[in-house]
């Protein structure tokens, strides 16, 4: 086990070092340094991520302006990550109203995407991180940024660290950015603890690492104009509501085994009219806990698993007093024989539960699938990938007034190329 202090930052730190060569041009060090298999940290780079970043020189790379007090790095700390695939598939896109389908059986997705990131120290304690999206899934023409934060690592002398800013809770759990495989935990995006605003507490007491966090919970594209004084201002609220979403993870070791314990309450707007497609003006009660395990074998397979329960009060407008309850989950193993190769296999699952048969798009909840992943590396921050999707749920004719729940299997194979630098 890290040391405690390590170990607790991990909790939210890791997540964010994803791929990041500037680390590797800032302390002359290869990219193995810190992934077993880019993007997949080994131990150093989990150790790496919870020291905030930086190693005991951190500041040798700074520019020497004379004042002890002023630490600049010596070039503008930035790193590119790009993705481009083809991809042929039997899902479509279908209108949940009229029907209507399109599809694709063969698809060149390049630039799938192209991603810009910065980080470094600013001073002992403080650091900051940010990436932004120039392009994904075909979204050209505007740049969005999703992870960004600056992360004290010891408030006032507590020990307790705190990160303030944008950040995916699930990264609590499994960082979806550091996934060798290029298909999703699905649960964590079906049960929207992904991309907050907010802020962050973690610390290790004895063998618990703990973490505390406290978000908006509508996301991180929200924004409204203050104008109650009259004329507009140019300050902006970025939440609508008193009401905010907290959320926590316990984790701890049980001999080979890293154990988490997950909890969230907070709210969420409901969802309307036809087929549930709209956002409802209400605010309603959201739940989830889950848990999660992970372990190593010998150094080179490395396996994980999480399970998640949410319940959703009143969710729907067509049933406001009704309550919701759906689970899912995902496990996975990475096998790295050597540092050419890098071998995955996940298998995600989740059961719509209670919006089984309410003609809504949140059927679509139900997922049983397995993908199996192979990643030739023919440079550390250069990946070939190819990976076969293979879903394990029969079509769902239409049964209701919409074109809702599973009509479509989700079969894909896709060939393409990741890259750092």
């Amino acid at each position: 086990m890290l040391a405690a202090a390590a170990a607790a930052c991990l909790l939210l730190a890791s997540g964010h070092l994803s791929a990041m060569p500037e680390f590797a041009r800032k302390y002359d060090m290869t990219c193995a340094a810190c992934h077993a298999a880019y993007p997949k940290l080994n131990q150093f780079g989990e150790f790496f991520a919870g020291n905030n970043f930086k190693l005991d020189n951190w500041d040798a790379g700074t520019t020497d302006t004379g004042d002890k007090r002023l630490k600049l790095p010596d070039y503008p700390p930035l790193a590119f990550r790009a993705q481009g695939y083809f991809q042929a598939r039997e899902g479509g896109n279908i209108d949940p109203i009229t029907g209507e389908k399109l599809q694709a059986d063969t698809d060149f997705q390049s630039p799938y995407l192209i991603k810009m990131l910065s980080s470094a120290p600013l001073s002992e304690h403080i650091t900051y991180y940010f990436y932004a999206i120039f392009g994904e899934k075909g979204g050209n023409g505007e740049v969005v940024v999703e992870d960004a934060w600056f992360r004290h690592d010891d408030i006032f002398g507590s020990g307790i660290g705190m990160m303030l800013g944008q950040f995916q809770v699930s990264d609590l759990m499994f960082p979806r950015e550091v996934r060798l495989p290029f298909q999703d935990y699905m649960a964590y995006r079906m049960a929207g603890i992904t991309y907050e605003r907010g802020v962050l507490f973690d610390r290790g007491v004895g063998p618990l690492d703990i973490g505390l966090g406290f978000v908006n919970g509508n996301g991180i594209s929200a924004h409204f104009d203050v104008n109650s004084p009259g004329f507009s201002r140019p300050d902006n609220l970025f939440d609508s509501d008193n009401s905010k979403t907290v959320f926590g993870r316990v984790g701890f070791d049980l001999g080979p085994v890293a154990v988490g314990l997950f909890g969230l309450d907070g709210k969420q707007r409901g969802a309307g009219g036809p087929a549930g497609l709209d956002t409802s003006g209400r605010n309603t009660d959201k739940r989830v806990a889950g848990i999660d395990l992970s372990g190593s074998i010998g150094g080179r397979w490395y396996w994980y698993a999480q399970y998640l329960w949410n319940e959703w009060d009143g969710f729907l407008d067509a049933a406001p007093d009704e309550e919701y309850s759906w689970d899912g989950g995902f496990a996975g193993i990475d096998y790295i024989p050597n540092d050419r190769w890098a071998f995955s296999a996940l298998y995600n699952y989740a059961d719509a539960g209670d919006f089984a048969n309410t003609d809504t798009i949140y059927e679509g909840i139900d997922i049983n699938s397995m993908t199996l992943t192979a990643s030739y590396y023919f440079m550390r921050n250069l990946k070939g990938i190819m990976e076969l999707n293979v879903d394990l749920l029969d079509d769902d004719p239409q049964s209701g007034n919409y074109y809702t729940g599973h009509l479509d299997q989700e079969h894909y194979l896709l060939l393409g190329f990741d890259a750092a630098y």
